[in-house]
């Protein structure tokens, strides 16, 4: 039988690692457009540490053991039919069992220039012209007229991008020259987390030398400068656009909601962020990689299920898919060389919350038998090995 991955973000990559396993007797296919897999927790890293890149990037022929790669686009799925149209048109993948889990795309919520003018964070090409558009932006500004950066959007991946760029700015001995500005449209920054994680956040991003304003919504942007709700014009010299997320163009830009079992239509499921996840509890799933990862391990035990009934012939009802609950033990965060943590009801910051955040970075690589990048990962990171009397971080003196 043929179970298609469409897809190796953390979802699919997950997945697919666990099928290997579970069924050494089929074809697993895994559909991907650039035949890597990109470790996207630590993309706002690749802003201020280009060299990063190859270690955050795992090529998928190296990472698997039997299963196929296919390097190509999923333009369409029908799950009725059990097929995926690859590049177009250019090509029909049948499956037995298939999975999507192509992630979610940016987000502009048909905001007047924004899409136009605005760089996401998705891909590594974007962390590039990131770095290259605040560069430019710091060369150009001078204590007394200080360019503007604008983050839009205060959710994680806008938090963590933000606290790069500040800190890239005090690499640059350009803090005074070179504002990075996040804006947020409700009334804290990481909307949605415990308040208490919410403060944490915002006082380590004041720190770190980032302006934060929230209750501030976008309404649009030309080439020059970034309209607020209230009618404010905010001039800037670099636009980064992390306001939200939308389904891949595979499912038309939507993210279906799937229940407990994810199963999305017939046998096909939908893993990660490319759905909107309601758990066991009833509750809905926050898009992370801590989710995703933990949705693929539940759906390679119910396509594990219905394979064997497929296969062995069996009549009657179907076997019984597992469900998913959410059960996060904690956030991480980090913001420039900082880091925030959360585990249970207790937020910390500091080395603690930044080698906590290493270490389950590390692990993840190390699950997926990329050993030696996450111990690269760990060099990176916490500057091991290191003397006791390594500073902190390069935080100057108040």
């Amino acid at each position: 039988m043929r179970v298609a991955v469409l897809g190796a973000g953390y979802a699919g990559l997950t997945l697919a690692k666990a099928l290997e396993d579970r069924l050494p007797d089929d074809e697993v296919v895994v559909v991907d457009d650039t035949g890597n897999h990109l470790v996207q927790h630590e993309l706002h890293r690749v802003v201020r540490f280009p060299d990063l890149a190859d270690g955050i990037t795992l090529d998928l022929e190296s990472v698997f053991d039997s299963a196929t790669v296919r390097e190509a686009t999923v333009t369409d799925v029908d799950p009725d039919a059990g097929t995926a149209t690859l590049d177009g048109g250019a090509e029909t993948l049948d499956y037995d069992v298939g999975a999507v889990c192509l992630g979610a795309t940016t987000n502009y919520y048909g905001l007047g220039g924004v899409s136009e003018h605005a760089t996401p964070l998705k891909r590594l090409a974007d962390a590039r012209e990131i770095r290259a558009e605040f560069l430019a932006a710091a060369e150009a500004g001078t204590p007394e007229d200080p360019a503007r950066v604008v983050v839009g959007g205060a959710g994680l991946s806008g938090v963590q991008v933000a606290g790069e760029l500040a800190a890239l700015a005090r690499e640059q001995d350009a803090r005074e020259a070179v504002e990075v500005l996040l804006l947020e449209q409700e009334d804290s920054v990481a909307p949605g987390f415990p308040a208490n994680f919410q403060r944490a956040l915002h006082d380590e991003l004041t720190t770190r030398g980032v302006t934060v304003r929230t209750g501030t919504a976008v309404v649009s942007a030309d080439a020059t400068a970034v309209e607020l709700a209230d009618g404010e014009a905010l001039p800037y010299e670099a636009f980064v656009w992390t306001g939200g997320i939308r389904g891949p163009g595979a499912l038309d830009d939507e993210r279906p909601v799937v229940r407990q079992d994810l199963r999305l239509d017939g046998e096909t499921f939908v893993v990660g962020d490319a759905g909107a996840v309601v758990d066991a509890d009833g509750e809905a799933v926050p898009a992370s990689a801590q989710a995703a990862v933990r949705q693929a391990r539940v759906v390679a035990s119910s396509v594990e299920r219905l394979v064997d009934h497929r296969r062995d012939g069996r009549g009657g009802f179907e076997p019984r898919l597992a469900g998913y609950r959410f059960d996060s033990p904690g956030w991480l965060v980090s913001v420039g060389d900082g880091a925030v943590a959360q585990v249970g009801p207790t937020v910390f910051t500091g080395k603690p919350a930044k080698a906590l955040k290493t270490t389950v970075g590390a692990g993840y690589l190390s699950s997926v038998g990329a050993v030696e990048e996450a111990a690269d990962l760990v060099r990176e990171e916490l500057g091991w090995p290191a003397g006791e009397d390594e500073p902190e971080d390069d935080l100057p003196a108040e």
